[in-house]
């Protein structure tokens, strides 16, 4: 894969474009009728210029100086924005440290860079580039930059903030990969402040390379450390955007539904994060410390040095120690060198400082973050059909063979017990069901429920039209309506006032445990806190309901 640019976006920005472009949204009709009040009449035709930019427009202050937005459809946008200073040579490795300030007023009209990784193929014959059409720009180390959306600078209000954390395990994405991250619809709507952030990822932000001493001993956790930094710089700025640095709710998808967790039980956030939204990802353990220790140990051997004149690692271009790094990671798996954690590769470090050790949250730890949370996941995650039409008649006969090298001793018996949960379901759907089940979130959950905070639990289920429907309902699909962005997001929802109508509910549901810690609002039916015992969960679909676990006959087949 390429970390080339089909086209310089940034010299097409100095041109004139202002990279606006990105931020003029098409709106539904919740969105229409929410912005008519404030410059956009109804059919979305303009009153007030679109989009305003200007010497004098969108002004706000941070610790490090003045940046300048745009407002786009009367919502102030700042894009870019630094959090903290550069990660490369010196810094590389290190915790973040704060950015030098500036003069004058520093332009915030476009993203920041990627942290480096190596980025998804985005050739004409990628289905993968179609659905899911990834943003990217520049990739560099100097990546610790931040979004922010807000309704107002200067009114006094104290907004709550919702802060985007991107999937992508820990190895790849950024804070706008996909369209469906984009603020300006659910700022507007809600009146919140939506935020997005980038940070290091992968080797760069978790290779634990204590083995060299004490200037390292927090190297296998810098990229958590980041997301500290960025969310410590919310707290302490955000209030010039309109927002309440007392109100703030973390929420991703993916592995960042993983990096809420995280966030959820890492002592440096306590204060910091006020409300947690794990999406088709949790965690409840980081890396296990002696493993990240001896994959640090693999890359010094990689690269030919001793833990002695390590800071030659300093000097490699960030292509150069990714390449070996990766080449580290491969050579340490197979020598079959067991993680003795649930995850291995780069990843946070359960070290005791930054990371609890054991299990997340099952034991009362004072001085971590007990937040209330919602965990979420899809029906089918990842259709097995999606790609392959041919699948889409295969029998349960045929699911149970294709199983069998996952669950070699009860494939078949797993198949019979997902079928008479979901009698309704097709073959190629239970094959879903399976493989998308819901064991690790009814883990994290059950997890959580040792602590006081209160927990909610959803099921999302639309499934769109595309690709002659196998797509269902899938991983990552279900962001763009928690966020109002289906119509810009058709690619994943298909569009159209079908989605919208979840979207809206859905939005209805986030912003009010934004604003109060419970998702319970007039959209949606009664939405009960989740137990153990019943193992409450609100259904997402066209019709929305809550059910008392409702795979648990089926999940506990997989034990």
């Amino acid at each position: 894969m390429s970390n080339s640019k089909s086209f310089n976006r940034r010299d097409f920005i100095k041109a004139g474009a202002m990279g606006a472009g990105a931020s003029l949204l098409p709106l539904s009709s919740c969105e229409r009728s929410a912005a008519s009040a404030s410059g956009v009449a109804a059919g979305g035709a303009s009153v007030d210029p679109v989009l305003q930019i200007g010497d004098n427009i969108a002004i706000a202050n941070t610790e490090y100086g003045k940046v300048k937005g745009f407002i786009s459809r009367d919502v102030y946008t700042f894009l870019g924005i630094p959090y903290a200073a550069d990660t490369s040579g010196a810094n590389r490795f290190m915790p973040p440290v704060k950015h030098e300030p500036w003069d004058g007023v520093r332009p915030a009209v476009f993203y920041g860079n990627s942290a480096p990784q190596r980025i998804y193929d985005r050739s004409s014959t990628s289905y993968g580039a179609f659905v899911d059409h990834w943003n990217y720009d520049e990739i560099s180390e100097n990546c610790l930059t931040l979004n922010i959306w807000t309704n107002s600078l200067s009114d006094g209000k104290k907004r709550p903030v919702i802060v985007w954390l991107h999937g992508g395990g820990y190895t790849s994405g950024n804070g706008i990969e996909q369209d469906g991250y984009h603020g300006e619809n659910i700022a507007r709507y809600g009146d919140v402040v939506y935020c997005s952030i980038n940070h290091r990822l992968g080797a760069f932000g978790f290779s634990d390379l204590s083995v060299a001493g004490e200037k390292y001993k927090d190297s296998g956790s810098v990229g958590l450390l980041d997301m500290v930094a960025a969310l410590q710089w919310v707290h302490d700025n955000i209030t010039n955007f309109g927002g309440d640095p007392g109100n703030v709710t973390i929420i991703g998808q993916s592995g960042g539904g993983g990096k809420v967790c995280l966030l959820a039980a890492c002592p440096q956030a306590k204060g910091l994060v006020h409300k947690g939204v794990a999406l088709s990802g949790s965690a409840v353990g980081g890396n296990n410390p002696a493993y990240s220790k001896v994959l640090g140990e693999y890359i010094i051997k990689e690269a030919g040095l001793t833990p002695a004149n390590i800071e030659k690692l300093h000097e490699l271009s960030w292509n150069e120690y990714l390449d070996l790094a990766n080449r580290a990671m491969v050579k340490m798996r197979e020598a079959n060198i067991d993680s003795g954690s649930r995850r291995g590769g780069f990843g946070p470090v359960a070290d005791g400082v930054h990371l609890p050790t054991g299990t997340f949250f099952e034991e009362p730890l004072p001085n971590s973050p007990d937040i209330p949370m919602i965990f979420c996941t899809t029906f089918h995650e990842q259709s097995p059909s999606r790609t392959n039409a041919e699948l889409e008649n295969v029998t349960l006969e045929e699911v149970a063979t294709r199983l069998k090298e996952r669950y070699p001793d009860k494939a078949e018996a797993i198949v019979a017990a997902y079928s008479k949960n979901f009698p309704d379901a097709k073959p190629i759907e239970i094959w879903a069901l399976i493989t998308a089940n819901r064991s690790g979130v009814v883990n994290a959950a059950t997890a959580k429920s040792k602590q006081s905070s209160p927990i909610w639990v959803a099921w999302f289920g639309f499934c769109p039209p595309l690709f002659d429907g196998r797509m269902r309902a899938f991983h990552c699909l279900d962001i763009s309506f928690w966020f109002l962005n289906t119509d810009l997001m058709v690619t994943h929802s298909g569009g159209g006032e079908r989605p919208r109508k979840l979207s809206r509910k859905m939005a209805d549901a986030l912003i009010a445990f934004a604003r109060t810690g419970n998702p319970n609002c007039d959209a949606l039916p009664e939405w009960p806190q989740f137990t153990v015992e019943n193992g409450e969960t609100m259904i997402l679909n066209d019709v929305c309901e809550v059910k008392n676990d409702p795979d648990r006959e089926a999940r506990a087949s997989l034990l």
